[in-house]
């Protein structure tokens, strides 16, 4: 049953986006001398895709969700518009187009040498299928089973972007937003997520996820990030915030210190890294569910800890994240 309704699934997301393609951007592209990206294209169109289903989900219940029980009122609009910003640069593609001309072309490269001398990857999978025989309908254990994968890789990148002083100097204008909402989740400096997504294309590559199957994954856990950077009075309860991320476990992450420090001022660390499944923070111990939720933001922000300038427009923020990077800021 379940292949069955994945295998629609996947029909009715490609009938849209050939139709996409074909109406609108392939004839822009002819249009611009650019025949020779076509193939790209077309794989960056089922990203636009996807990014679009993501907006409409986000405006039809997150937004909703916001309205009706807020943490916190919103008072610095601008704030917030900025974060918009963010969500659709990486939602409508704009991010997937600069990987296309900066990691994309290394890691062709290397993953080429690699399969010239005979080091290739492998089906984790398949390795992984006599683990439950008798099993016909296997998609959406295969499906779990990369979500798994991907968010113990997303807990340890994590865990790196709060315990290493120069990722931090770039990870820290994602905690430097002080009004917190689900357009949020976006705001990182450009070379945090370039690292972070070329660690994660990487893995994909090694264990042969299947490029449908990526987007998918990709999709669902950025939909589930989105919701848990809501500003949405939201508790899972005591059972089931042990088993998905939500907006209270979330919350603490980004509360003033609580979540960037572990042993008060000028320390790096945190709690509550889990991407979608807090059951890393519980094997590792860095869970916290007893903190109620805090004021989001830095330490060093407030003014009695020198008030330091995070930056309120985009192009301000990645600047002072370079300054930060290079110990200047």
């Amino acid at each position: 049953m379940w292949d069955t309704w994945i295998a629609w699934l996947s029909d009715q997301f490609g009938s849209l986006q050939q139709g996409l393609f074909e109406h609108a951007v392939q004839p822009l592209l002819f249009g611009l001398g650019w025949g020779n990206l076509l193939e790209d294209a077309f794989d960056a169109t089922g990203w636009l895709l996807v990014g679009i289903v993501q907006l409409l989900v986000m405006l039809a219940v997150f937004w909703p969700l916001q309205r009706w029980r807020p943490v916190e009122s919103i008072t610095d609009r601008k704030a917030v518009r900025v974060d918009i910003l963010y969500t659709l640069i990486h939602r409508l593609g704009l991010f997937r187009v600069a990987l296309f001309f900066s990691i994309e072309p290394v890691l062709d490269g290397v993953f080429g040498w690699a399969s010239v001398n005979d080091v290739n990857g492998f089906q984790l999978d398949a390795l992984v299928a006599p683990l439950w025989p008798g099993v016909t309908d296997t998609a959406w254990l295969s499906f779990l089973l990369y979500l798994l994968v991907f968010d113990f890789v997303d807990y340890w990148i994590h865990r790196g972007q709060h315990g290493l002083n120069r990722w931090w100097a770039l990870h820290s204008l994602h905690h430097s937003q002080r009004q917190m909402t689900m357009w949020s989740d976006n705001r990182n400096h450009v070379i945090d997520d370039l690292l972070r997504d070329m660690i994660i294309v990487i893995v994909a590559r090694v264990i042969g996820v299947p490029p449908g199957q990526f987007i998918a994954l990709v999709a669902l856990t950025q939909l589930v990030e989105s919701l848990s950077h809501a500003n949405v009075r939201m508790s899972f309860g005591p059972l089931l915030e042990r088993l998905v991320v939500g907006p209270r476990f979330h919350r603490v992450h980004h509360g003033i210190a609580i979540g960037h420090e572990s042993n008060g001022p000028h320390s790096l660390g945190g709690c509550n890294f889990a991407v979608l499944f807090p059951v890393w923070d519980i094997v590792f111990r860095t869970a916290d569910f007893r903190t109620p939720v805090q004021p989001t933001g830095i330490r060093d922000q407030l003014p009695e800890h020198g008030a330091r300038d995070y930056g309120q427009g985009f192009w301000a923020q990645q600047w002072l994240g370079l300054k930060r990077l290079a110990g200047r800021g």
